[in-house]
């Protein structure tokens, strides 16, 4: 029986872990760990400090581990610690928001979990629901149409099942799946990540300075293909292959070895 991991970043009670792991039990031998709270934005950070782990029973009465640590000693310490192998499958989400870009795809700890699980060679999901407008203070739990992440958590759930089956496509290491909040019919289209980075996000508070709002509109517009366009613009179901591979044309910088090397002669 294959073993699946699932981890999020928003926290062990978030409705979209549950909704997520009432869809993929059925598949294999699953295997929770999250953080007991909300970890947004930590992308692939790995804890310095002690990282407590402790299982307990969920609302359904199912088992899962949760830890201090980030979405990446998740995948890690249930790596190497819970499991004493690769799990087959890593599947990170439901994430209350969107996962959209370059910006959002090194900053997310969602993506964070699926690109720690993809260096250790294992397959990955990470899904999203792209809640339009999160406000500082806000309960994300309070904005989520069940029925919407109902049809985010079955999306996940088959591609799953595609993948245990068919294994990841060639060339690929993640599938970042975004589904819009206001989605209308059930169409997916294939998109490649936006390189448009973040607007200022930034506003002022009495002490400093403080991300006050995340908006779906805030997200930069750009061409047709993207991540971003197909869910802000055209409300379609974005599946986004990934390959972590970062190759580079190294003819380029031969001059700066040339300068280096005449320089320390």
């Amino acid at each position: 029986m294959p073993k699946i991991l699932l981890i999020n970043d928003d926290g062990i009670n978030s409705p979209g872990l549950l909704k997520l792991k009432s869809e993929l039990e059925g598949l294999g031998e699953l295997l929770i760990v999250a953080p007991e709270n909300e970890r947004s934005g930590i992308g692939k950070a790995l804890s310095s400090s002690l990282v407590k782990v402790k299982q307990l029973v969920l609302a359904d009465g199912s088992k899962a581990y949760v830890i201090t640590g980030t979405p990446a000693d998740a995948f890690m310490l249930a790596k190497y610690k819970l499991l004493g192998e690769n799990p087959d499958l890593l599947v990170a989400g439901i994430n209350l928001g969107p996962n959209l870009g370059i910006d959002d795809f090194f900053t997310s700890g969602t993506l964070g979990a699926a690109i720690e699980a993809a260096i250790h060679g294992v397959p990955a999901i990470a899904v999203s629901y792209c809640i339009e407008k999160l406000v500082e203070g806000q309960d994300k739990a309070s904005l989520v149409d069940m029925e919407a992440l109902k049809l985010t958590a079955k999306i996940a759930a088959k591609t799953a099942e595609y993948l245990l089956k068919h294994g990841m496509p060639f060339d690929i290491d993640i599938i970042s799946i975004n589904v819009p909040e206001k989605v209308g019919s059930v169409d997916f289209e294939i998109t490649t990540l936006s390189y448009k980075g973040y607007i200022d996000l930034f506003v002022q508070r009495k002490d400093g300075y403080i991300i006050g709002q995340w908006i779906l509109a805030d997200y930069p517009d750009d061409v047709k293909g993207t991540d971003i366009y197909a869910v802000k613009k055209r409300r379609r179901i974005s599946i986004t292959p990934i390959k972590l591979r970062f190759i580079h044309n190294t003819e380029g910088i031969r001059k700066l070895i040339d300068f280096l090397d005449a320089s320390f002669q």
